[in-house]
């Protein structure tokens, strides 16, 4: 059985690593790197982006794909929002002429990757992720989510809306909602993608 922690765990995992092995710009880097080597990406993919290091995750993927010369777009929900690390990445990408938008053509989109939210997300699902994630679920493309399924808790695997993804590319170690609650009927297929994040905390199995 998997190995899965709990959303703390996870963030004080990530704190302690960027704090004394890896820095934080590498490791998402690595994070975008494991997902875009996870998924066979059919053009035109459309890469739908939140505020946080999610979105970051998606920036790195969406350079990899125009290094690899399968057209794609950045689908900015929240203008001028970024983390610190994921504004390094969204401007390497404007750098290569990545395209990035505020509205996205959801059904022109063969593949979608969900970087909305992370697997710290709690609560309710508001605009304009609301209406994003019902884009995606209606879209008819291949839908791959960045460590969980945007609107799940990633410690229950509950919510109220919520992406349906073909695959869901756990970083680092799965967590507890990527088993829980709604997880099965939210995701088709998932894998983890070890980055080197060193866990510091307790674990379960977890099927």
């Amino acid at each position: 059985m998997p190995i899965c922690v709990s959303t703390e765990v996870m963030r004080a995992s990530d704190k302690w690593t960027i704090e004394n092995l890896v820095p934080s710009k590498e490791l998402m880097e690595r994070a975008g790197r494991a997902i875009f080597g996870q998924v066979e990406w059919k053009a035109p993919v459309g890469i739908i982006c939140g505020k946080g290091n999610n979105a970051g995750d998606g920036f790195v993927v969406a350079s990899l794909l125009k290094d690899h010369g399968i057209d794609c777009e950045i689908v900015l929900l929240y203008a001028d929002a970024f983390s610190e690390d994921g504004k390094y990445f969204y401007d390497k990408c404007i750098e290569k002429g990545v395209r990035s938008v505020t509205e996205g053509n959801y059904g022109a989109y063969n593949t979608i990757l969900d970087c909305i939210f992370g697997t710290g997300f709690k609560g309710e699902v508001k605009e304009p992720a609301k209406t994003a994630i019902e884009n995606i679920n209606s879209s008819g493309a291949y839908v791959v989510s960045a460590d969980i399924n945007s609107g799940l808790n990633g410690d229950t695997g509950l919510g109220d809306l919520y992406v349906r993804s073909d695959l869901t590319v756990s970083i680092g170690t799965f967590k507890y909602g990527h088993f829980l609650g709604h997880a099965k009927e939210a995701m088709k297929d998932k894998v983890n993608c070890d980055i080197g994040i060193k866990i510091i905390g307790e674990t379960k199995e977890l099927d």
